[in-house]
């Protein structure tokens, strides 16, 4: 078998499971580098000097560093699930919903989740700072649910929208456990329970130990 191509990632990061979740259900074969976010390696930081993950390099050279083009690329090769197709959507109609996950969801998951990180914007008032945002990004979990009526973002089966969005509103439910559990959003909940279940995500969450560049 010739060179594989390699994806540097990091476990927790919805953007990395994101494109996990689309290299296993397309069952491309690849090289796992897990990445110490703190000491990345100079062979990541040689293909995105961006730095962030996840990044896929190619056999041929080529690198794709954005989570979204990772999926495509791997969902383009093979879509046994039919993630690009559903009957419910265009590949347009589901873009045009995780750029809303992406932008004003997840500037809102930030501030809920690190508000520390923030003190520019919260004013010294961190807590109230956090509740703020998560009620602005709680407004649209709220339409998601609305949205599942029939399981799935996009009518009765799973579509690349879920597989990008999921990670990110895992994030977001494991903030406050319980608090997200009280919220009257059962379809959403049971959307998120599902997929925690599902043999895809305890697949691409297995832990893997930090890679390091082998020495002779």
């Amino acid at each position: 078998m010739g060179a594989l191509p390699v994806l540097y990632s990091f476990r927790r990061c919805p953007y990395a499971m994101r494109a996990r979740l689309a290299l296993a259900a397309s069952g491309e074969p690849h090289e796992h580098r897990e990445v110490v976010l703190r000491a990345k390696p100079a062979d990541l930081l040689t293909a995105s000097p961006k730095g962030t993950v996840p990044v896929l390099v190619l056999p041929d050279g080529k690198v794709i560093d954005e989570s979204l083009d990772i999926m495509r690329w791997a969902l383009g090769r093979n879509d046994p699930a039919q993630w690009l197709s559903p009957a419910g959507a265009s590949l347009e109609d589901m873009l045009a919903l995780v750029a809303v996950n992406d932008g004003d969801f997840k500037r809102h998951l930030d501030r809920y989740k690190y508000p520390n990180r923030y003190p520019g914007e919260s004013a010294g008032d961190e807590a109230g700072f956090a509740l703020k945002h998560r009620s602005a990004a709680a407004s649209w979990l709220a339409q998601l649910d609305m949205r599942l009526d029939e399981g799935w973002l996009f009518g009765a089966q799973a579509c690349l929208a879920d597989m990008a969005i999921l990670p990110f509103v895992r994030q977001f439910a494991h903030t406050d456990a319980v608090w997200f559990a009280a919220q009257a959003w059962p379809r959403l909940q049971s959307w998120l329970a599902g997929f925690e279940a599902s043999a895809l995500y305890t697949g691409v969450m297995e832990k893997h130990a930090p890679w390091q560049l082998a020495t002779v």
